[in-house]
């Protein structure tokens, strides 16, 4: 009982949070609702009343045409009145219910931007995907029945006065059913909200399977993995299947009880009321009007037991909405410096970063690139280079020492400041379905500075030969564009925005080294930017300005290419690698 008590205190205050979220339409649901209530009893009156001064006098000499008009038209009133409640109610509380997944949806997109990246990584994009779409479905799903539920109070109220009024002795009746409803309820919703938990889980652990296959087909196909992913996602569903049906169940149990219930009370009640009439103690009238009172509560009592349902799922998929949006952000300043004009320098000092406890990845590093610069960073792999580009380009927070961009540490400047002065480039690039234009721009750059730096990437040509130029669609992630015309759009994309600051993470490692070249000279020549290039060709590492060597989660030397191949026997071990794997590849 303290877990039933549990779950409906929470599943209340669930409904209040979205109620007072959207109050206004909410409120017109409701007026509906009590709309609905009032002109249900009041056709069970009428059709008591039809009943005694019209049907049965019919059959001892009829009645006027006057008083057949009168009833026929409070029957149309009454009708009329009820329509208008449910129209009102069903339209305002589909209102409330999409504006609620707009503000639901909207949060956890805005948490999702805000996010840093260690936790987006740590939790899968098919939980993510499911967060946003079937968790804020199944939330938001019992403001539906809630105001017809709530309206059950005021048709109870008219009910009780109709049926006292009609006959205090079959009205006794009710008053025995329908707490037996409530109990029933009740019970139900608290075995329903374990299996509710477990189904809502499952949809996203097969989103996040059926996510991770689509998006990694290329590798599904070519290592002929098929077999082993449908298994992977039939066992998944299987999982799904469980649990629903565990629900399913519940539900071929209660909902049966739900219809027998009403049944059994009007059984009663033509019974009793049968002996009540044959008596004189009460009208033929009377006892439609008590029958169809009881018909009346019935299908309400439905829907309370619909919204108990619901108000399970609701709990259980708010619970996780919770968890997402309780998530931590990324800090913002209070007062937000601006960064000086010109060239801007990018160093750390004293950087730290790990992914857990026992994984450390950078460790007292510290880099300087001054202002116009071109630095290559180098080392093994696994050495952090990927982590200091990202911590560069403010994708993530270090764990201890500073960031600095133009002399302005990263945590005084503004998340929009930073992303648009400071520009990365990974190695894989993302491409999406849209056209060249739009993948180059997004609304933002100008056409002049798309066609510039296209020009400056090298890809103006190959552009220029697609079918429809800009405005050529691309396929999802750029799938028909070879791997380093991918890489050159991506390099577009980032000097479209004319950054201060360009890091790029092995970003050219597609492209012709010839044809790098040409890119690195002409960023020299026409763009104004300070560069970080993580490099794994000599020629690359050849054209930089300075190499800085990244050993063991910090920065072991810096010097021109010429100077560390005297000095440093490891960065000479390092080169020879990357020739001899520059040789094994071509």
């Amino acid at each position: 009982m303290t877990v039933q008590k549990s779950l409906t205190r929470r599943g209340v205050k669930v409904l209040i949070r979205f109620v007072r979220t959207h109050p206004k339409p909410f409120s017109v649901a409701m007026v509906g609702a009590v709309l609905y209530a009032g002109a249900a009893v009041l056709g069970t009156i009428v059709l008591g009343r039809l009943t005694d001064k019209v049907l049965a006098p019919s059959f001892d000499g009829g009645v006027s045409a006057s008083r057949v008009w009168f009833f026929v038209a409070a029957i149309v009133i009454a009708a009329l009145l009820r329509s208008a409640g449910v129209i009102l109610r069903r339209y305002s509380a589909a209102v409330t219910s999409r504006r609620m997944q707009v503000t639901l949806r909207s949060a956890i997109t805005e948490k999702y931007l805000a996010a840093p990246m260690s936790w987006l990584r740590d939790t899968p994009t098919g939980q993510l995907l499911a967060h946003a779409d079937s968790d804020v479905e199944a939330a938001v799903e019992a403001i539906n029945p809630l105001p017809l539920s709530l309206g059950l109070v005021a048709l109870i109220v008219f009910a009780v006065i109709s049926l006292v009024s009609a006959d205090p002795v079959l009205s006794l009746i009710g008053l025995c059913l329908f707490p037996s409803l409530f109990v029933l309820n009740r019970f139900y919703t608290h075995r329903i909200e374990a299996p509710a938990a477990a189904a809502q889980a499952c949809v996203g652990a097969v989103s996040a399977i059926a996510h991770e296959s689509f998006d990694g087909v290329m590798v599904v196909k070519s290592l002929g993995l098929e077999s082993h992913e449908v298994d992977r996602l039939a066992a998944a569903a299987d999982r799904l299947q469980t649990e629903r049906l565990k629900i399913g169940r519940l539900r071929a149990v209660f909902e049966p009880l739900l219809d027998v219930l009403p049944s059994l009370g009007a059984i009663a009640v033509l019974a009793v009321g049968a002996w009540r009439v044959s008596n004189g103690a009460m009208t033929p009238g009377d006892m439609v009007q008590v029958i169809a009172t009881f018909n009346l509560l019935a299908f309400p009592m439905r829907v309370l037991g619909f919204l108990l349902e619901e108000i399970s799922r609701s709990v259980v998929a708010m619970d996780r909405i919770d968890g997402v949006l309780s998530a931590p952000s990324v800090p913002v300043p209070t007062q937000a410096k601006s960064l000086p004009d010109g060239l801007l320098s990018l160093e750390c000092d004293d950087l730290g970063y790990s992914f857990t406890e026992s994984d450390v990845v950078l460790e007292g590093c510290c880099l300087r690139v001054e202002p116009g610069e071109v630095v290559a960073l180098v080392g093994v792999t696994g050495t952090g280079k990927s982590t200091l580009c990202e911590l560069f380009a403010g994708m993530m927070s270090q764990d201890s020492g500073s960031l600095r961009v133009g002399g302005t540490a990263y945590q005084e400047l503004s998340t929009e400041d930073l992303h648009r002065e400071v520009a990365l480039v990974f190695q894989e690039s993302f491409l999406f379905a849209d056209t060249v234009l739009e993948n180059l721009t997004f609304g933002t750059a100008s056409s002049e500075d798309a066609a510039r730096a296209l020009r400056v990437a090298q890809a103006d040509r190959f552009v220029a030969a697609l079918g429809d130029g800009l405005e050529t669609v691309l396929g999802e992630r750029g799938v028909t564009l070879s791997g380093g015309q991918r890489q050159r759009i991506a390099l577009a994309r980032a000097l479209a925005r004319n950054p201060r600051v360009l890091i790029l993470d092995d970003a050219t490692s597609a492209i012709d080294p010839i044809v790098e070249a040409r890119i690195l000279d002409g960023l020299r020549n026409e763009f104004s930017v300070t560069t970080l290039i993580v490099a794994h060709r000599v020629s690359t590492i050849a054209l930089a300005d300075r190499v800085a060597i990244l050993r063991q989660g910090r920065i072991a030397a810096t010097g021109t290419h010429a100077e560390l191949l005297a000095t440093d026997a490891d960065y000479r071990a390092l080169v020879y690698a990357y020739e001899h794997e520059g040789k094994a590849v071509s």
